[in-house]
């Protein structure tokens, strides 16, 4: 049960790394047809590169794989505020930026907590 656990797993990281290259292509492509480069358009880039970051820590077995989620929020979150800024209520904005700093609160531990 284990081993078939395992297969599965194995299995959707190679669909999500495939899907998120695509989704990389796409977005690429976006760029060259709009031929104008925007900020939402560069940290959605850091969510694709973080999710395939992801993906080739737990097949190479080198670094700490729970942290690469918290990043990806980070990122995510990060790209909410730049991109809906302006119309969104301060109040949802100090929100986000609170949450931002718990998750890299959160990453420091554990990366430190790693070391020992």
């Amino acid at each position: 049960m284990v081993a078939a656990l395992g297969v599965i797993e194995r299995g959707l990281l190679i669909l999500v790394a495939i899907l998120t290259l695509a989704a990389t292509a796409n977005e690429i492509w976006s760029i060259f047809v709009r031929w104008s480069v925007d900020l939402g358009d560069i940290l959605l880039m850091f969510l694709y590169t973080e999710v395939i970051g992801m993906v080739a820590v737990f097949y190479t077995g080198k670094g700490l794989p729970f942290v690469y989620p918290i990043f990806i929020a980070i990122t995510a979150l990060a790209r909410l505020i730049v991109l809906q800024g302006k119309d969104m209520d301060p109040q949802n904005i100090v929100l986000e930026a609170s949450a931002i700093l718990l998750l890299a609160v959160a990453a420091v531990v554990l990366l430190r907590l790693a070391r020992r």
